[in-house]
């Protein structure tokens, strides 16, 4: 059963509104390079990052049922860009797509910190999942360093375009 929550504070309800639409936008970004690499050796540590921002977007998609936050009016637009920018980052080869991963979730990260240090003590429940998602982020950026993101072609001038969109 929900907890019945009056409706969230606007700063709150905005706060959720942005992190449930990047949460499905980086879902859509793993589908995309899922799409190309499910079968490389790469797939499943994708498919792991996939499930945990698919996790992460359940819980944002609750947190707005139960705070009554309305979603982002543009988020049905994610779908589309986030899974080309996955799949084409993909079809360049792993080190692209794990390139793409670095830098979405270094923006995504930093979103999460600005978020956590502007909390107020009341939002204990909230405070515990961003902080839990920020992990995994991390944890994402690490891995897509560790499967060979910096050999990505033209890695110096991808990322910071990708940058630059994950923040639009």
């Amino acid at each position: 059963a929900l907890k019945r929550h009056k409706p969230a504070a606007p700063g709150i309800a905005a706060m959720i509104r942005v992190d449930q639409a990047g949460e499905y936008g980086a879902a859509r970004i793993y589908d995309g390079q899922l799409a190309v690499l499910g079968r490389a050796s790469a797939g499943p540590t994708i498919r792991r990052m996939r499930d945990q921002e698919q996790r992460h977007l359940d819980a944002f998609d609750s947190l707005m049922v139960e705070r009554r936050v309305r979603p982002a009016l543009l988020s049905p637009l994610w779908q589309v860009p986030g899974f080309a920018l996955g799949g084409a980052a993909a079809a360049l080869g792993q080190p692209a797509a794990m390139a793409a991963t670095v830098a979405v979730e270094e923006v995504i990260e930093a979103h999460y910190a600005r978020q956590l240090a502007a909390l107020g003590a009341g939002e204990h429940e909230l405070k515990l999942l961003i902080e839990a998602c920020r992990r995994d982020e991390v944890a994402h950026r690490d891995e897509g360093l560790e499967h060979g993101a910096l050999d990505a072609p033209a890695y110096r001038l991808l990322t910071p375009a990708i940058r630059a969109g994950t923040r639009t």
